[in-house]
């Protein structure tokens, strides 16, 4: 079993990300899956009508029109990406008085002082610098104005309540892989769980921090059944990870994820999923 010499993937960012890239479909996914604790989370800010709001690396945009019913007609609601691809998704999806723009946010063409809150999910992690990031983005807080990032799973995820060595095994070989896809190191990637840090570091007062479960059962939905067969039994998992398990591992893996076979982990009775979303928040 000998992992592979992977060229790191080209990109201005940490993992990869340019204007060209177009991972929007599996943002897609992700949005439709996680919407239920992703508005909740919303809910838990307390926006007012009125409010100005920015989303910093929008994706494809379904969290602007959860937003923009939180600040009404009055508020305005601005999304911001990097990538071409997930800006023109998000024009599709978005309120239509949202403002969309495809921008790198370290160098957004936002006045300074203009919004009342921040929202960026799972997009600081991309940064080589991420307290750069924070600070370009509190800059375009008004006075009080508070600043919300969010990530997932900061908490080791649970698919195989059943069989956790396998589960542990195929965890540590998707990190392996995106280790050696980006050229990077594990220390490069010890910045994501350090949320509270961050904000702190960056001169944000009143910080504080909520984490939450996204939890699923079998029967699971549609749309959860789309976002753990596609963006994770095929996308993150698959044959990309044959190198990094053993034979026998590698082929309990494929009949686990395989919804023509008869050990299809969704359809087993037991399947209990768990995924963390973490959500701090800081104010200037």
């Amino acid at each position: 079993m000998n992992a592979p010499q992977l060229r790191p993937a080209a990109g201005p960012g940490l993992l990869g990300d340019t204007v060209a890239r177009d991972y929007s479909h599996k943002l897609r996914l992700f949005n439709a899956y996680a919407e239920p604790e992703l508005r909740q989370a919303i809910a838990a800010l307390d926006l007012q009508q009125g409010m100005r709001v920015l989303d910093a690396g929008c994706g494809t945009g379904e969290a602007l029109g959860w937003l923009a019913a939180r600040v009404g007609h009055a508020g305005m609601v601005v999304g911001l990406d990097l990538a071409s691809a997930h800006t023109s998704a998000a024009r599709t999806c978005a309120p239509r008085d949202a403002w969309i723009m495809q921008a790198n946010l370290l160098m957004a063409p936002l006045a300074r002082e203009t919004f009342d809150l921040v929202w960026s999910v799972n997009t600081v992690n991309h940064l080589r610098d991420p307290e750069q990031g924070v600070r370009a983005l509190t800059a375009l807080l008004r006075p009080g104005g508070r600043i919300a990032l969010g990530q997932s799973s900061l908490l080791p995820d649970m698919y195989f309540a059943w069989d956790s060595r396998l589960e542990r095994v195929t965890n540590e070989a998707v990190r392996q892989y995106y280790r050696d896809r980006y050229g990077l190191h594990e220390r490069d990637l010890t910045a994501v769980r350090s949320l509270v840090g961050l904000l702190r570091r960056s001169g944000l007062r009143d910080v504080a921090v909520r984490t939450c479960l996204i939890e699923r059962v079998a029967p699971v939905s549609a749309a959860d059944e789309a976002y753990l067969v596609e963006a994770i039994f095929r996308g993150s998992w698959g044959e990309r990870l044959r190198p990094y398990l053993s034979d026998g591992d590698y082929a309990a893996l494929v009949r686990l994820c395989d919804p023509e076979h008869p050990d299809f982990a969704l359809r087993r009775p037991d399947f209990h999923f768990l995924q963390s979303f973490t959500l701090a928040v800081g104010a200037i």
